[in-house]
């Protein structure tokens, strides 16, 4: 008989984690279902980065630049921000994860909002570290509840800026404090993953903050804005320290040569940004005016996403099974705490004119 410890066995903790769970993209006997599911940019990807994603082609035998210098220069420039001071990861995800190998080690913990994004978490605990989750009263980041978390073993604080899958966001004055509060030694990662869906007179980036500060680190993707969400680009704004110990253990071409070539031209397209980003703030204060008039809650939010709460997990589980009855898939966000809630991407036109008669028709069912 076999010993069943005859046989390599993860480090403590590594079974114990849930895996990222990501969107759902079939429905079963639909050819082709409405996929509302994953925050992607409604209007796809820029023409111009097709054209140089296909360019790439005649020069897939060659490594890319191992430190992406091209789309570096590229993206201080869109930013205005220091070439110097960036690092680059297969999604924002990978800073993430760069960030907590490096500052965690076993019994450190971090710190973020008790419905913050799944990612940061993941990789923590890869790392034997604790996760702390500051309660969120209202689905909102309180300054106070984070800082009450904080203790000498915490290494990083997450936050999420607009917040995803809450659509909340802090002011300036609010990330202020709580950087002035923290002890020096501890990271503030702001991550503004859907700061170009932002029109409110209260929210601003950090990436100013982060320039006069020896601890805080601002992420951006490419997957939203741009539609490069297949491609797998984000980037950390970050103090020079934390980039010299990040480039010592990033992989090396972590960034693949098509997608150097394709975040570039994403970046020059300034019509596709512009007419991605008024796609959603045209539709967003519809979907909040329509879905409210349903009788549904939906808080004041930011992002190409609204989060709809039904009276109760029972509901929303109804409404999800409804929607995909329909051709329509959503996402169901119990993993994230909110088991009476479904997330809802702003799509195309007519997809989003399908969603809102959909939820219409299930709303005055008999």
């Amino acid at each position: 008989m076999t010993n069943l410890l005859d046989k390599p066995i993860p480090k403590a903790g590594i079974l114990d984690i849930a895996p990222y769970v990501g969107g759902k993209s079939k429905i079963d006997g639909v050819a082709d279902p409405i996929k509302l599911s994953s925050n992607e940019n409604a209007l796809g990807v820029s023409a111009h980065a097709v054209e140089a994603f296909v360019d790439a082609q005649g020069k897939l035998f060659r490594y890319p630049d191992g430190l992406a210098n091209p789309l570096r220069a590229a993206v201080a420039d869109y930013h205005g921000l220091e070439a110097d001071r960036l690092v680059f990861g297969n999604g924002s995800d990978e800073v993430f994860l760069l960030l907590n190998q490096i500052y965690l080690e076993a019994g450190d913990n971090i710190v973020t909002g008790e419905h913050g994004f799944l990612a940061y978490r993941i990789s923590a605990l890869a790392c034997q570290a604790e996760v702390k989750l500051a309660p969120e009263p209202e689905q909102r980041i309180e300054i106070e509840n984070l800082l009450e978390l904080v203790d000498d073993r915490t290494r990083i604080v997450y936050l999420s800026n607009p917040a995803n899958p809450t659509g909340t966001w802090n002011t300036p004055e609010e990330i202020a404090e709580l950087r002035a509060r923290l002890d020096p030694r501890i990271l503030l990662v702001v991550d503004e993953a859907y700061a170009e869906f932002v029109d409110e007179p209260t929210w601003a980036s950090a990436f100013e903050m982060a320039r006069a500060s020896e601890n805080i680190i601002v992420t951006r993707t490419f997957s939203k804005i741009h539609g490069l969400a297949g491609l797998r680009i984000g980037f950390g704004y970050c103090p020079k320290a934390v980039i010299e110990a990040i480039e010592r253990i990033r992989l090396p071409f972590n960034i693949n040569l098509p997608a150097q070539f394709a975040g570039i031209a994403a970046l020059s397209d300034h019509f596709h940004i512009e007419a991605s980003r008024q796609q959603v703030l045209n539709w967003h204060p519809r979907f909040l005016q329509e879905i409210r008039a349903l009788g549904y809650f939906i808080r004041k939010s930011a992002g190409n996403f609204v989060l709809i709460h039904f009276k109760d997990t029972a509901e929303a589980e109804a409404a999800n099974a409804y929607l995909m009855s329909q051709g329509l898939i959503v996402r169901h966000v119990a993993n994230y705490g909110l088991p009476q809630c479904l997330r809802v991407t702003i799509g195309k036109d007519d997809e989003n004119r399908a969603f809102l008669d959909a939820l219409k028709r299930f709303a005055t069912r008999t």
